[in-house]
């Protein structure tokens, strides 16, 4: 039991310190400028799939009429709303019938009505009946006319510099999916949404906040590196139109975007020629979770999705094990550390603080330490990476990150721990269950209103 407990202990902390380490710039590769490599404009398509989305539809519409990009189509697929998201998507949009015929080469429920705006040529709505997320995104893929395919959710709006990033990064054409940097829309300050600011943000919100920094800045930098990225951010996902009709598109599951990562990965395992990256200077902004009631229900969802496509995916991941840094994190650090250890090491505490028997209180105290130091050390690195990617928060919010940061090691980490526990639990009772976070309805302009 000692060894299996200093097991666990060691993986607990291995993998955080092996991503602070090698998310640094030290261990950049060099890479020519971009800029000059820039031969020539790949279509973008931007898929927005929207299921009762009447309260932040119009702040993506907004967006979308924003975009500076020259040669990108926006579509929403309205998966049969039982709100006003149809009528008030016509109110901004002023849409009229479009027919367009598509070869039907994925799955998805019938799509009743296409539109055009009048007013923004560039954007059309496709009006089906209810399938689920993924099987929106399916019908988007096949109504895309564009060789490169963005996913956006309905509360996510991306920063101007955004889809020129993406088009960079394709001029590669080995690179099949890519992933962009996600940050809270409620820390969104003015154009050109450089920067952070933490001034009307709940706690919750701040500690997500600090969750997705050392997400996206700490581990995501660190996993493209090692060639082992499994999960591209369903709020800001990038493929080639090809390539998801390669895979077979989405499949109906709970965790999409997770599910697509993965298969991506299987695809580029049959070509080594092939890429799934991130771009670091492709940013977008989402809509969090303010209450700890959707707070749970998001991470409970994300922990099903996680071990559906384990169980999904158990073979290529076995298979590769030690062949691909992919398979070799999600099994190691996602299921071994991130799963199997939270159920022992808490059962290990749990256990230890009624009785004091099973392990001295002495180990209690060390493992409370090493945890409170290397949480600190995360969330100051994230934080800097940020600020080093030119995403730093005001001066003002000296005071509310080292109280976020407090609030993250000592009470956010166990809703999170618990919400792990639940959803691995949860998932073999109910698979396919989802409960959808409730937006806030509030109104994200350019200016400074827009916090939790």
């Amino acid at each position: 039991m000692e060894y299996l407990l200093l097991f666990f202990f060691t993986l607990s902390i291995l993998f955080p310190v092996v991503h602070s380490i090698y998310c640094l710039p030290l261990f950049q590769k060099k890479r020519n400028s971009l800029k000059n490599l820039v031969t020539r404009q790949n279509g973008i398509s931007i898929l927005v799939p929207c299921y009762n989305e009447k309260d932040i539809i119009e702040t993506s519409v907004t967006s979308m009429k924003n975009l500076t990009y020259m040669d990108a189509e926006v579509v929403y697929i309205n998966d049969g709303s039982s709100d006003r998201t149809l009528i008030l998507l016509n109110k901004l949009l002023k849409l009229s019938p479009c027919y367009k015929e598509v070869p039907r080469e994925l799955e998805y429920e019938n799509v009743k009505m296409f539109y055009q705006s009048q007013i923004h040529p560039n954007i059309y709505v496709a009006d089906k009946k209810n399938g689920g997320k993924a099987d929106a995104l399916n019908a988007g893929i096949e109504y895309a006319d564009k060789s490169v395919i963005v996913t956006l959710d309905a509360d996510t709006i991306l920063n101007d510099d955004a889809l020129n990033a993406v088009n960079m990064a394709f001029q590669d054409e080995n690179v099949v999916a890519a992933g962009g940097m996600v940050h809270v829309l409620q820390t969104k300050v003015v154009q050109p949404l450089y920067g952070l600011s933490l001034s009307k943000a709940n706690m919750l919100v701040r500690a997500q906040t600090l969750d997705f920094l050392k997400a996206f800045y700490v581990n995501k930098v660190s996993l493209s590196r090692f060639h082992a990225l499994a999960v591209i951010s369903g709020a800001f996902g990038i493929f080639t139109k090809k390539a998801l009709l390669d895979v077979g598109g989405y499949r109906a599951t709970i965790g999409e975007d997770i599910d697509i990562t993965l298969k991506m990965q299987k695809y580029i395992s049959k070509n080594k020629k092939r890429k799934v990256m991130l771009i670091p200077d492709a940013v977008c902004y989402t809509e969090l979770p303010e209450t700890v009631k959707d707070l749970f229900k998001q991470r409970v969802c994300w922990q099903k999705a996680f071990v559906d496509c384990l169980f999904y995916f158990a073979p290529f991941l076995l298979k590769s094990l030690f062949k691909k840094p992919v398979s070799f994190f999600y099994l190691f650090e996602g299921f071994l550390s991130g799963t199997l250890a939270v159920y022992f090491m808490t059962g290990v505490l749990l256990f230890d603080l009624i009785s004091g028997e099973f392990f001295s209180l002495s180990f209690l105290l060390i493992y409370t330490l090493f945890i409170f130091i290397l949480g600190y050390v995360y969330d100051v690195l994230a934080i800097e990476m940020s600020d080093r990617h030119g995403y730093s928060f005001q001066d003002s919010d000296r005071y509310k990150l080292l109280k976020t940061i407090f609030f993250d090691i000592f009470i956010y980490r166990f809703i999170t721990i618990f919400s792990v526990i639940y959803g691995t639990i949860g998932y073999f009772f109910n698979k396919k269950s989802w409960n959808k976070v409730a937006r806030t309805g509030r109104n994200y302009d350019t200016e400074v209103k827009s916090a939790a």
